[in-house]
């Protein structure tokens, strides 16, 4: 049966291999990106049942719209693919004043989840793209009055997503389904030959990781897990993960950050 799939970030390297693999298959794919011109790119090359939708992350604003857009195209989507990051860029404060790689890696798609949840119904699925790479989560930091080296700030960012999915996984035992997984370190991604200069692992590896936890039988029952696709099974995050009082901290801290941001 055809699925109605959200990709964020599905412009090039893993979302784009992962949206051509989805689209193959005969899925309607949603495409997200903040390039207009590789929007179009990307759904040409892509071909099949593809809608796109361009927004800048980093911008509140652009979530919001984004979410809306949404809202009012579908009735339905059955799975929210929050694959968009960044690790390095030339400026790492948003026009809201926080870090960068915490608004696009985790705030963004905490954003874009919430809202969309009533068209995800208790049989949807939501993927969140974590990391091998995670550190704890400085809240002075979240909050945008810390300035960070980029492998510091990416780190934490993805040891947050990987704790809100399990926060709103308990939140919601009832679906729909939340994941985190780390596809595949060092994958030959635009973020990896710019952060680490080097050509990287076939992206192939993410695509196919997203597909499974996507639509794969294996991981229908398995909310609020986080799965580690460098060893190929599900693990365990960051011991902070674990930690309910820190996990908890970090939910508020970016409930707080979206009430100032947005009408949420």
């Amino acid at each position: 049966m055809s699925k109605t799939i959200l990709i964020t970030g599905a412009t090039d390297g893993i979302g784009l291999e992962a949206a051509k693999l989805l689209a193959t298959e005969g899925h309607k794919v949603l495409l997200h990106g903040r390039s207009a011109a590789k929007l179009e790119a990307a759904r040409a090359t892509i071909g099949g049942d593809v809608q796109a939708y361009l927004a800048d992350l980093s911008h509140g604003a652009d979530v919001l719209k984004l979410a809306e857009d949404i809202n009012h195209d579908h009735a339905r989507i059955d799975v929210l693919i929050n694959n968009a990051g960044v690790l390095k860029s030339p400026n790492t404060v948003t026009i809201d004043g926080l870090d960068l790689r915490f608004m696009v890696n985790t705030i963004a798609p905490y954003i874009l989840t919430k809202r969309l949840l009533p068209l995800l119904g208790s049989c949807g699925r939501i993927v969140n793209l974590s990391s091998a790479a995670q550190a704890p989560v400085d809240l002075s930091a979240l909050m945008g009055g810390v300035e960070m080296d980029d492998m510091n700030a990416y780190a934490q960012s993805k040891l947050a997503i990987t704790m809100w999915s399990q926060h709103l996984a308990a939140e919601h035992p009832d679906g729909p389904s939340f994941l985190s997984v780390n596809p595949g370190s060092l994958l030959a991604t635009k973020m990896v030959k710019e952060g680490f200069g080097i050509a990287g692992n076939d992206v192939g590896i993410g695509a196919i990781i997203l597909r499974r936890t996507a639509l794969g039988p294996d991981f229908a029952d398995v909310s609020g897990r986080y799965f580690d696709n460098d060893v190929g099974a599900f693990g365990h995050p960051h011991p902070d993960a674990a930690d309910h009082v820190k996990v908890s901290a970090v939910v508020q801290v970016i409930d707080i950050i979206t009430s100032k941001i947005l009408t949420f």
